[in-house]
């Protein structure tokens, strides 16, 4: 059981409520993860704008689910390892061979295996990475901007996987488990 409280849409605060609409709208369903953030509506919306804006950036979604599942996996959060293999499977339509290999921090496509190394070392070094990691990504094809997208999709999946971490969020997704 979650250790901070899941209000439903309707128990949610006033101010988030229009959010939590916006994403219903958007995915479908309002997840536990969402419903436990709009506790506070400040950090609902932070959240939900900075994801839109990543949305609208040069990475395309699978890479960015690919991360999330690199991400998630260092920090050991199942309930986001738990969405994104459902959003990697269902919204990106990863194959479940390259949903296993992002959790490594590993792809079959060179391009992509560069952006998740260098992810992984950006969560594992807290970003202080080497030159050789930066080189390692430019070498791989990525100019400034996707460098810079990468670091922040680490650093919001970090933020979620830190809340559901702190939280144990129910997972409301097919569970998945660190390993």
């Amino acid at each position: 059981m979650s250790r901070i409280s899941i209000p439903t849409v309707e128990q949610s605060v006033e101010a988030s409520k229009p959010l939590l609409a916006a994403v219903k709208q958007q995915l479908g369903v309002v997840p536990n993860l969402m419903k436990l953030v709009g506790h506070s509506p400040a950090a609902l919306e932070g959240y939900l704008s900075l994801n839109a804006a990543l949305n609208k950036g040069k990475l395309d979604a699978a890479l960015r689910e690919r991360i999330a599942l690199t991400v998630a996996e260092y920090n050991g959060c199942d309930y986001c390892l738990s969405a994104h293999t459902y959003l990697g499977l269902h919204v990106a339509k990863l194959s479940e061979a390259e949903i296993a290999a992002a959790r490594d921090h590993h792809s079959s496509d060179t391009r992509t295996a560069a952006a998740l190394r260098f992810a992984y070392r950006v969560a594992t070094e807290r970003g202080r990475v080497s030159d050789a990691d930066l080189a390692a990504l430019r070498q791989a094809g990525f100019d400034e901007a996707e460098v810079v997208e990468i670091v922040l999709v680490v650093a919001l999946n970090v933020l979620t996987n830190y809340v559901n971490n702190v939280a144990q969020t129910d997972i409301d997704f097919p569970k998945v488990s660190a390993k």
